[in-house]
């Protein structure tokens, strides 16, 4: 079965319309890469069977998959190639498999950190069955998506904590509200009239009753998040709790 070799053409970006950023990318390459092989800022682009390499851009409309003459693409600046392997497929497979990709990469899906030109010749590479990029060429948008995705998880699970704070709370107050009512109300030993004088009492500490009395009712989910100081309140509670339950222990 005859193979074809695939290649993978490597470019320093240098099209962002500056020339300081452009010197500066070239600098950040040459340190990172270069220096000490951590990675940079780069462009891909995949070349098998014929003269061109195909990549993946962004475009408002249409497909984001493009082709240009190996190691010219006018945009960047040309920096190597690297031989990922050789693949099995046929031209015609590989064709029909740039045709899968057009459709399923559309330019304005493009992003730079999760769906970018090197995300698109892993895509591709892996489909040829040859190996995928080295890590060094995509490492500084893998690392900038991870802490995305840590900033997000951590973002949902403090917006969940913050449901379950409120819910705990709102259940604790109704709580203890209901039985300072139910030691409050007509026929309890504390009313007047009572016939239970001589059944043992509920003794309420001082520390208990401060609670229920002085303590605010909890907030809404809403408030809760639309302000910092409310954050505060479950604490302040707690404080007051143990303060009149160390008094009512002293006494």
């Amino acid at each position: 079965m005859e193979m074809t070799e695939v290649m993978l053409h490597v470019y320093d970006i240098t099209n962002t319309g500056s020339e300081n950023t452009n010197n500066t990318i070239l600098q950040i390459n040459k340190i990172f890469k270069d220096g000490i092989g951590i990675g940079g800022i780069f462009h891909s682009a995949v070349q098998v069977y014929g003269e061109d390499e195909w990549s993946f851009g962004f475009c408002e409309q249409g497909s984001g998959v493009f082709s240009c003459p190996a190691k010219k693409n006018p945009m960047y600046t040309y920096r190597e190639c690297i031989l990922l392997g050789k693949t099995s497929l046929s031209k015609s497979k590989v064709n029909q498999t740039l045709r899968e990709l057009s459709r399923e990469w559309p330019g304005n899906c493009y992003d730079l950190l999760s769906r970018n030109c090197n995300h698109f010749c892993n895509d591709f590479c892996e489909r040829l069955g040859v190996s995928k990029l080295p890590g060094w060429v995509n490492r500084f948008a893998n690392a900038g998506d991870t802490a995305v995705e840590i900033a997000e998880t951590t973002a949902m699970r403090f917006r969940q904590a913050k449901t379950e704070i409120v819910t705990a709370s709102k259940v604790a107050y109704r709580f203890l509200a209901g039985i300072a009512s139910n030691n409050t109300t007509p026929g309890s030993p504390d009313s007047p009239g009572s016939t239970n004088r001589n059944k043992p009492r509920f003794q309420q500490p001082a520390w208990f009753k401060n609670l229920v009395s002085a303590g605010a009712k909890p907030s809404t989910s809403t408030t809760l998040e639309n302000g910092d100081d409310q954050v505060q309140k479950p604490g302040q509670q707690r404080q007051e709790y143990e303060t009149a339950s160390l008094r009512s222990h002293e006494m």
